[in-house]
């Protein structure tokens, strides 16, 4: 969740510097890779940032520390409560440096909680926060969604918080402290829709939006292929039944209001399973075209960079990579005035950065060879 609440900033503008150990970060070393420590995962989440390597258990490290904090905006870190007060990178030291900075940690469980020194990753919060479970309702086993959801929904939070945080100090002069678990993101996350029967005291009907939990909404088999319809309108449904080859189905009465298609979720989605497989794909995709009916061919993810949309509004980049050669990358899908966000600088080599960013602070050349000397010492 850091690095991508980060990255999602650097690409907005940020002057990010991404602060790593001797041995670099974690996510260096996900293969695929070309070269060591230059992993897929990373070379993802680290553009437009620039690195620098200290070893903050060193009192040189610390010392440098210090000083990049003297020109920080914002302070981010999602490591947990323990190594933060042993690398003393606690908000009490950072403020001291820089009192109005903002301070973030992104952690897994809330401080105040019973589990605030758990370990937590993307899979123990899918569990933690019910994700997992909602495969049950159904009567099949807890599964976890298969892509890191929890870090990324708590990035995406991260992200945004900063950029309040940002706004109101430039209304109050003051910096804050923030805090976003993943847990309590994810939850969040998961009850918008869900908590609905809970939402009233004493509670008013059942827990879950019916609509959703129904093992029949899922994608279609087709003649030929898979896709997904959903009809909304009672005008759609009409003209589903109809093209579907059903229409003694327009006039049942269990389907008539928006209300009855939720309560019977279960026998319209069934029916919908005989209706779809009766046309091809392209059949299906022109009929909704032509009447405003929402529906998508199921598109392989691993072939997301082929479909005629994602090519023309170019999501998928291609670039050449000083170090790691041709490489493509998934741009920013956010537009400022009709403008997509570049690479400004691709993803740096752990420390790359370390020399220029500390001469900007007014480091000579004999004191940024010494962090380089005690970074070799330590290793």
């Amino acid at each position: 969740m850091g690095p991508l609440a980060t990255r999602m900033l650097a690409d907005l503008g940020a002057d990010v510097i991404w602060v790593e150990s001797p041995e670099g970060d974690v996510l260096r070393h996900y293969e695929p890779m070309r070269n060591t420590k230059m992993g897929a995962f990373a070379m993802n989440v680290n553009r437009n940032k620039r690195s620098v390597v200290l070893d903050l258990k060193t009192e040189t490290g610390q010392a440098a520390l210090t000083d990049l904090l003297t020109t920080a905006d914002v302070f981010v870190t999602n490591m947990r409560r323990g190594a933060i007060t042993r690398l003393r990178i606690d908000e009490a030291r950072v403020r001291a440096v820089s009192p109005d900075i903002i301070y973030c940690i992104a952690n897994g469980f809330g401080s105040n909680g019973p589990y605030a020194d758990r370990a937590a990753y993307d899979d123990v919060i899918q569990a933690a926060s019910g994700l997992a479970s909602t495969f049950m309702w159904n009567g099949g086993e807890p599964r976890l969604v298969p892509t890191v959801m929890a870090d990324k929904v708590a990035g995406i939070h991260v992200a945004f918080a900063i950029t309040a945080a940002l706004y109101g100090r430039e209304q109050t002069g003051k910096g804050v402290r923030l805090e976003v678990p993943m847990a309590e993101t994810l939850a969040a996350f998961n009850l918008v829709e869900h908590l609905s029967g809970q939402t009233f005291i004493p509670q008013v009907g059942e827990f879950s939006y019916k609509r959703i939990r129904t093992p029949h909404r899922k994608p279609r088999r087709t003649s030929d292929g898979w896709i997904v319809i959903l009809p909304y309108s009672f005008d759609n449904w009409r003209r589903f039944f109809e093209f579907g080859g059903r229409q003694d189905l327009v006039n049942d009465e269990r389907f008539a209001t928006a209300g009855g298609r939720v309560n019977n979720a279960d026998e319209l989605y069934a029916y919908c399973d005989d209706i779809v497989k009766t046309k091809s794909t392209d059949e299906w995709l022109v009929f909704c075209a032509e009447h405003s009916v929402p529906a998508s061919a199921v598109v392989d993810l691993e072939k997301l960079g082929e479909d005629p949309h994602f090519a023309a509004v170019g999501l998928l980049q291609e670039d050449q990579h000083p170090t790691e050669g041709a490489y493509r990358y998934v741009r920013d899908p956010i537009k400022i005035d009709g403008q997509i966000h570049t690479v400004r600088q691709h993803a740096p080599r752990a420390g790359e950065n370390t020399a220029e960013v500390f001469r900007e602070l007014g480091w000579n050349d004999e004191r940024i060879a010494a962090l380089f000397e005690t970074r070799r010492k330590d290793v």
